[in-house]
């Protein structure tokens, strides 16, 4: 390695003291004696070197190779990545159309469900209300057979009673007697009562003037000097 560097001093020295060329920035060597420094150079270089180089040309490759391989892979990724948010999206907007077509089916089946209980509903009113006129006319006619025998019955009542005269004639008869004999005593009830009132009357009056008479005195008293007196007195109620 040593007589690389010595090698270089000399080619160094040789074209400094090379004889230039006239009007120019050349100079003229001694071919010879270049090109043999330069063997001894190549000579002297040592084979590592030369490995080294191809170690870094290697890793050039490597590097470069590796650069379009992570380029491929980069790439190869984002449309991996593109397809699968592709499927995502397709499988997505799937879903979302099966839900939709399920719930309108779902829907339909649940206003199909109301429909058929309105239907039912209708039809049992319907029913019901038959049933009820027909059952309402069973009775009326039911009645109106009842009602026409009763009046048959109350005409033929009515047919048998008038047939009995001597029966119907000691009823009135009864009857009168009956009606006079409340009219007497309602008429004696009557008496009796306002003779009661009169009564009761008479003794609420002779009661209140014989009130008014013991207030009056009272009152005189008041104004005397026995006011004491009068005043703890017991009233008699009975006088």
């Amino acid at each position: 390695m040593y007589r690389v560097f010595e090698a270089l001093d000399e080619l160094v020295t040789i074209v400094e003291e090379a004889r230039g060329v006239p009007m120019t920035s050349g100079c003229v060597v001694p071919r010879g004696d270049v090109l043999e420094l330069l063997d001894d150079i190549r000579d002297a270089i040592p084979a590592e070197l030369d490995d080294a180089q191809d170690v870094l040309d290697a890793r050039d490759e490597i590097v470069g190779r590796a650069q379009h391989e992570a380029e491929q892979s980069l790439s190869k990724s984002r449309s991996e990545a593109e397809r699968a948010l592709a499927e995502a999206r397709a499988e997505a907007d799937r879903m979302v159309s099966e839900a939709r077509a399920r719930a309108e089916r779902m829907l339909a089946e649940a206003q199909h469900e109301a429909e058929r209980a309105v239907n039912a509903g209708r039809q049992e009113y319907e029913d019901l209300v038959a049933r009820a006129h027909s059952e309402a006319d069973r009775m009326v006619q039911a009645g109106r057979a009842n009602y026409e025998r009763a009046i048959e019955e109350g005409r033929a009542e009515q047919a048998r009673l008038v047939s009995q005269t001597e029966v119907v004639q000691a009823a009135r008869e009864e009857s009168a007697r009956i009606v006079d004999a409340a009219n007497a005593e309602s008429a004696r009830l009557r008496q009796e009562c306002d003779a009661y009132v009169d009564g009761k009357l008479a003794e609420f009056e002779d009661l209140l003037s014989h009130t008014l008479r013991s207030v009056g005195k009272g009152r005189s008293h008041l104004r005397g000097p026995a006011l004491n007196t009068v005043a703890a007195a017991p009233y008699d109620y009975n006088s």
